[in-house]
């Protein structure tokens, strides 16, 4: 099932060389222009080199908003990506929509929509034997991307997923 993506989930799993993740449990992740100018695929950033290859492979793709009006108005509480990833899912009629930051988040379930986290997509991975293990790939987040993770949801994720 495809789903609508924001900017985080995608950035921070292609700097550890786990973009790949997003296409093996959703096909295809669908992001609006603005997401895609923030990735910034064309420069030499970390993970620049891997949305490159998904966007070529077309798994990750770009779909402009039909109705700007629905994102003009989340802006006010949102940052463009968010905002436009979550009119983008909206408009698509998709339910889950890939978002990582609280307000965002917050503001999807208040829509309808289901949030679906960098975490949870590493959950879903270890149940789906993607991975081995979430804690190494949650240190790599840490240690190579700076994705935040408070001690206390770290540790809960790694009981989740059989590791404590």
């Amino acid at each position: 099932m495809p789903i609508v993506s924001n900017t985080s989930p995608i950035l921070n799993l292609a700097i550890i060389n786990q973009l790949d993740l997003l296409h093996q449990q959703f096909g295809e992740v669908i992001i609006p222009p603005t997401v895609l100018l923030e990735l910034k695929p064309e420069t030499n950033y970390p993970g620049a080199n891997f949305i490159q290859s998904a966007l070529a492979a077309q798994w990750l793709r770009v779909v402009e908003l039909p109705n700007p009006h629905l994102a003009q108005a989340l802006m006010l509480e949102l940052d463009q990506g968010e905002a436009t990833a979550i009119a983008l899912a909206l408009e698509l009629e998709h339910k889950q929509v890939l978002m990582d930051e609280r307000e965002g988040r917050a503001k999807a379930k208040v829509l309808g929509l289901q949030p679906v986290g960098i975490l949870g997509v590493l959950l879903r991975a270890k149940f789906a034997g993607q991975i081995t293990s979430v804690e190494t790939v949650m240190r790599s987040l840490q240690g190579e991307a700076g994705f935040f993770i408070a001690d206390e949801l770290f540790e809960a994720v790694l009981v989740e997923a059989g590791e404590r």
